[in-house]
This record gives structure tokens, C-alpha cells and sequence, in this order.
């Protein structure tokens, strides 16, 4: 699925503040390969149904057996202390370690040989949690797992290191069996060790996607196979939100394009965060927060929410609008199946300027049926002239006024809002009073 950065941000898929970055939020990695390997995820949707699908399995299976995931027996610094030795330049050890040139080698190499045994011994540790875990997907439907597993199993099928998993974890090495192993390990075992650690890093990514499917309770969606684009939703919310909302909202060909208003904080742009986040999520392969989401395939994303002028390039905010639509145009001229999200459309000129624009890109955008449109907006005004497009759905956030103070119930309702609430909201927060004041 294609998606730029600009919508990667929009979406807040990778952020700065840790408290509204969707990476942080589902980082539940143990090692840093891991967590690099999760961005990678993250960056990268699927574009297969298929592929989806057998992620959707792999995600599956690790939420089943993470209680008897291997935790302590695999550490990040474990694996620290593997990847440093392969780095490290060690004195060549014994052809033929002994007691009598293992005790000489202790003696005249003592760092490397502290470094060998530090690392001989979390090295053993690393391949019995491997033993472990093909233990744990032996049974796995995925076919990604499958494959994983398979090759553990043959790189674990080494002699050398059937006898480390087959030792007496309790008894401690001698310094020839310290040399011995340290030496096949350095300088037979790199590549295949290197490569277990690289297969453990995908798998810890993973994990931390099942892990937190369990810890948020996130559902997997379903996806089907259709010549145009469709979503449904129940009971769908922002993952980021401490108390959310859930929303309950359908796009299909017949009515592909919804138009969203409502008052300044009432919920717009979290709502057309949401369903992109969730339809975003729902193609890296893992389940989403709501209760049931059923969806079509989708080619790509594009979004037009958080748009800002250029100063070194003399480009104005209406400027970037502009050219934000017009990218979106070219792109979802295509044919292909898109989900377009746009918040306040054309901030960047005066009210007048802005609806006339406004309605020309509705009345142009809507004749597409080959993309969604999620569009929120405070020009309610050109709501009325649109109703004659029957493929444009209404929906708004109500917003009510008790005393001075403001309630918003977050419920999408159907129709069009009128609410303006600025001045109450500046006057409710005391800068009225402060400018009164000067």
C-alpha cells in the first residue's frame, strides 16, 4: 500500500513526543534489533490480501504462546555481548584447547579470555531459548513462522550446538570447553549465529505487535476481496486516546464521500485520524482498536491534515493546500482503490475564497469512485448545496452549551452542524477578560 511521509505523519505513525507516536504505543520489543525491525513494519503495509492474512496468523500464534516466551533466557544484552564478541579482535585460541595451553591461554590472554567465557555464556543462553521457542511455533499455521522455525532448527542442528543444549545448564564449563566452544563459535559459527540473531529480531517485532493486541484488545479485521473500495466499522477508536469515543461509521461506492463538520475540539480530526490509523494498521497485518472492521484492499493513503507554508521556499499555507490537492489528484487518478483524508480544507485564505474552493474540489473529488473521502470542515454553509450528490454522506458532532461551559458528547450524528464556538471557547479560557484588561 502506498503511503507518503507526509501521511505517516498526519497519522502520527512515528513521532518526537513518545505520547502521541502509534510506534511507541505498540514498542513492546525486548532488543534493538527488535525495535528497529518494528519500524520497518510499520513503515512498510502490505499489499497482498495474502500477505496480510499471514501476518494476521503470525500475530495470532504469539499472542497464544507469549506467556511461555523465553524471556530470560533471551535479553537484549545477551545479545549485545554476542554481536560485540564477533566484533571484538581475540588472540587466536588453541588448535587443540587442553588443560595445560587452555590454563597458558587464561594466563597470557586474560581479557580474551574473559570476553570468550562471558560470551560462550550468554551464547548458550541464546540457543536454548531458541530451542524454546521452536518448541512454541511448532504448531503455527504462518507461514512466516514456519519458515523461521525451520531455519532455527537447522542452524540449531550443528553438532557443536546440539552438545551446549544438551549440557548440564548447572554445570559450569571447564576452560579447554570454554575455548573449544568460544573457538567454533568465533570462527566457524558467526554467519549462522549472526543469522539467528537477525531471525530472533523479526520475531521479537512481532511479538511486540501481539502483545500489545492483548495488553489494548484490539480485533483483527477482515478483509475481502472487491473491485471498489469499502470499509466498515463498529465500535472504532483512536488507540492514542486515553478515554475514547467509538464510532460506528460505513463508506462504500454508493456513498464514498463523507462530509464531516462540527465545532472547534468537537472531534473531527481525531474521527478522520482514527479510521485512517485503523485502516493503516489493519494492512501492516495486525488487529485494530474497535470491534469489528471489515474492509476492501486498498492501494494507498493520502492525507491533507497537517499542512504548513514553506518560508525558505516563499510558499504560503493556501499555496502548499493547492498543491497538496492537486499531488492527491494526479495520484488517485490511477483507477487504483484510495483512502483520502482531508481536515479544514483551505485554512489558508478568507472564508468566501475558501468555500467557493472548497466546493469545486467536493463536486470534483466526489465524482471518483475509486477512493473514500473522509473531508471535515467548518464552511457548513456549502453543506446544503451538496446534498443533491447522493454519494455524499452527512455527519457531524453535536456540541451543546450549559451555562458557560461546553459539552461534547464525541457522537457522530447525521446532518450538518452550524455550531461556532470560538468566541466562547477564547472567552471560556479568560483571554476576552485579559484583552478587556489592557
Amino acid at each position: 500500500m502506498q503511503v507518503d511521509k507526509t501521511t505517516l505523519h498526519d497519522l502520527s505513525i512515528f513521532h518526537s513526543d513518545e505520547d502521541l507516536s502509534v510506534f511507541h504505543h505498540l514498542n513492546f520489543t525486548q532488543t534493538t534489533g527488535g525495535r528497529a525491525y518494528l519500524h520497518r513494519i510499520l513503515a512498510n503495509p502490505l499489499n497482498s490480501i495474502s500477505a496480510i492474512n499471514d501476518t494476521q496468523e503470525t500475530i495470532r500464534h504469539l499472542m497464544a504462546v507469549s506467556a511461555q516466551w523465553p524471556f530470560t533466557l533471551i535479553t537484549n544484552g545477551a545479545i549485545m555481548v554476542i554481536e560485540k564478541f564477533f566484533e571484538t579482535p581475540v588472540d587466536a585460541y588453541p588448535s587443540h584447547p587442553g588443560p595445560l595451553n587452555s590454563f597458558t591461554y587464561k594466563l597470557l590472554h586474560k581479557p580474551d579470555f574473559s570476553l570468550t567465557r562471558y560470551s560462550v555464556e550468554h551464547f548458550s543462553s541464546f540457543v536454548r531459548g531458541l530451542e524454546k521457542i521452536t518448541e512454541l511455533l511448532v504448531s503455527t499455521k504462518s507461514r512466516q513462522l514456519q519458515t523461521w522455525n525451520e531455519k532455527i532448527s537447522l542452524l540449531l542442528h550443528r553438532p557443536q550446538v546440539q552438545e551446549v543444549l544438551q549440557r548440564d545448564k548447572e554445570k559450569d564449563l571447564t576452560d579447554s570447553e570454554i575455548l573449544q566452544l568460544g573457538s567454533f563459535i568465533y570462527n566457524q559459527f558467526k554467519r549462522q549465529s549472526l543469522e539467528l540473531i537477525d531471525i530472533y529480531d523479526s520475531l521479537d517485532a512481532y511479538l511486540a505487535l501481539a502483545l500489545a493486541c492483548k495488553k489494548y484488545d484490539f480485533n483483527f479485521p477482515v478483509f475481502e476481496e472487491s473491485g471498489h473500495p469499502f470499509i466498515e466499522t463498529k465500535n472504532l477508536y483512536h488507540l492514542l486516546l486515553p478515554v475514547p469515543v467509538a464510532y460506528n461509521e460505513d463508506l462504500n461506492r454508493e456513498k464514498n464521500f463523507l462530509f464531516l463538520t462540527g465545532a472547534n475540539m468537537a472531534g473531527k480530526s481525531t474521527f478522520i485520524k482514527a479510521m485512517g490509523l485503523s485502516v493503516y494498521l489493519a494492512h501492516i497485518g495486525m488487529a485494530v482498536p474497535g470491534e469489528q472492521m471489515r474492509l476492501s484492499l486498498f492501494d494507498g493513503i493520502l492525507s491533507n491534515i497537517n499542512v504548513v507554508d514553506n518560508i525558505a521556499k516563499g510558499e504560503s499555507y493556501f499555496f502548499n493546500e493547492v498543491q497538496r490537492i492537486k499531488n492527491t489528484i494526479e495520484k488517485i487518478s490511477d483507477g487504483k482503490k484510495w483512502l483520502i483524508l482531508i481536515d479544514e480544507l483551505f485554512k489558508g485564505t478568507n472564508v468566501q475564497d475558501a468555500m467557493k474552493c472548497s466546493t469545486a474540489v467536493i463536486e470534483g473529488l466526489r465524482k471518483m469512485q475509486n477512493a473514500l473521502f473522509l473531508l471535515s470542515t467548518h464552511l457548513y454553509e456549502i453543506g446544503d448545496g451538496l446534498r443533491k450528490f447522493p454519494n455524499i454522506s452527512f455527519r457531524y458532532f453535536e456540541t451543546t452549551v450549559e451555562g458557560d461551559q461546553l459539552i461534547f458528547s464525541y457522537q457522530l450524528k447525521e446532518g450538518i452542524s452550524n455550531d461556532r464556538l470560538g468566541y466562547l471557547i477564547l472567552k471560556k479560557e479568560g483571554v476576552v477578560e485579559m484583552l478587556e484588561k489592557l
